[in-house]
């Protein structure tokens, strides 16, 4: 009896270790997934599976038929579909920093500082009508961005910005990455949105934007070298013609939690910086 009673127990504790595992898998998937170009992939398979069940519970058989004709192909259009994102979370989980905390914590005046370094080196290049792109990380790591660009690991100030995209510079055309209050990289690489709602004349540094924010949860402040505009991109949305006051007060606004304890914001850093 007494060993019965041990293999249940054995039984019942191996399947709550199942059950945890796949929750935990599942959960790192949705973290890496969430504002992507796979998220919205996601719902859009939801909605599928949706017309396949309405369809067959109102008996409309053509539409039936014809959705389950698109169901047989339903396993190469996946790898297909999720091809970068499954790229990607293999990478992602080869990474010693993958499995560490997400998340630092960034003081209240330190986050006032670097949204102020960064609103003035915005300004001052828009008067010269000097093109600039700033990446700022936030729970989405982009390591797989920064190395593409050239190291840098300095203190976020308004001077070594506006040094970074200073015409004539190697780095001047490429994206600035702030992760927490430091300056990860300078000249890196970034992809370009391939959404269809983006209209033509959105030029190549703004679509690097777009691209950005619709992989990652990021903030990136540009400045057109045409125009001298000012503009904020997030969640794959394109914001222009922002003052000084408009840009500081949207990246308060986006980079402060709701609940932030001891005057302390769990905002900035993806991860915790390579040693």
């Amino acid at each position: 009896m007494l060993g019965i009673l041990t293999f249940l127990n054995l039984s019942l504790l191996t399947s709550i270790l199942d059950v945890l595992v796949v929750a935990l898998i599942f959960y790192y998937l949705i973290m890496l997934a969430r504002g992507t170009r796979a998220w919205q992939i996601m719902w859009g398979l939801v909605v599928f599976g949706l017309i396949y069940v309405l369809s067959d519970w109102l008996s409309l058989t053509t539409l039936t038929w014809l959705v389950r004709q698109i169901g047989a192909l339903a396993p190469a259009a996946l790898v297909i579909l999720f091809y970068p994102e499954l790229r990607y979370a293999l990478e992602e989980l080869g990474r010693v920093q993958f499995w560490r905390n997400r998340l630092a914590f960034l003081p209240r005046e330190d986050l006032n500082r670097v949204v102020s370094e960064i609103v003035q080196v915005s300004t001052n290049l828009s008067a010269r009508h000097v093109g600039a792109l700033v990446v700022i990380e936030r729970e989405t790591g982009l390591d797989d961005l920064v190395a593409t660009g050239t190291r840098v690991d300095g203190e976020v100030s308004s001077e070594l910005l506006e040094t970074l995209f200073h015409r004539g510079t190697l780095l001047h055309d490429g994206a600035v990455i702030i992760r927490g209050d430091r300056i990860v990289a300078a000249g890196c690489l970034l992809p370009l949105t391939d959404s269809p709602g983006v209209s033509p004349s959105v030029h190549t540094r703004h679509r690097a934007a777009i691209g950005v924010s619709e992989r990652s949860d990021a903030l990136v402040v540009v400045v057109s070298e045409e125009t001298g505009a000012i503009s904020l991109s997030y969640e794959g949305k394109l914001v222009r013609g922002l003052k000084a006051e408009t840009l500081r007060g949207r990246l308060l606004s986006a980079l402060q939690p709701s609940n932030g304890r001891d005057g302390k914001l769990q905002i900035l850093r993806g991860r915790v910086r390579e040693k």
